[in-house]
């Protein structure tokens, strides 16, 4: 039987595997894209699972000072379209990476 030294031990070394692989998928994230499109592709933009914006891409027809208020409007969707992707990208790939710890789904790590 093992004394609660060794299962202490063994307890801190799980904590730090689990530590080392959500930082690692952590980093993973902020590789992966999606991209977020509004207005029949007229603006898109480029971001990372994490949410940071990487690139946006507006059609040179929206460049008319009188649909200024529409083109605003448009970024503000396509953003918010990227950020519900990357979302879905995040959830999906951090539960590959709690399964594969062997964690129960649904169990909250804090990071």
């Amino acid at each position: 039987m093992k004394s609660m030294e060794e299962m202490l031990k063994a307890a801190q070394q799980a904590a730090e595997t689990i530590q080392k692989q959500m930082n690692e998928t952590q980093a993973k994230l902020d590789s992966l894209e999606v991209e977020g499109v509004a207005g029949g592709g007229l603006v898109k933009i480029r971001c990372s699972a994490k949410g940071r914006v990487i690139g946006v891409g507006i059609d040179d027809s929206l460049m008319v000072p009188a649909d200024k208020q529409m083109l605003e409007d448009l970024v503000a969707a396509a953003f918010n379209d990227a950020r519900a992707k990357a979302d879905e990208v995040a959830n999906r790939e951090l539960a590959q990476a709690q399964q594969g710890m062997g964690l129960p789904p649904g169990f909250k790590l804090p990071f």
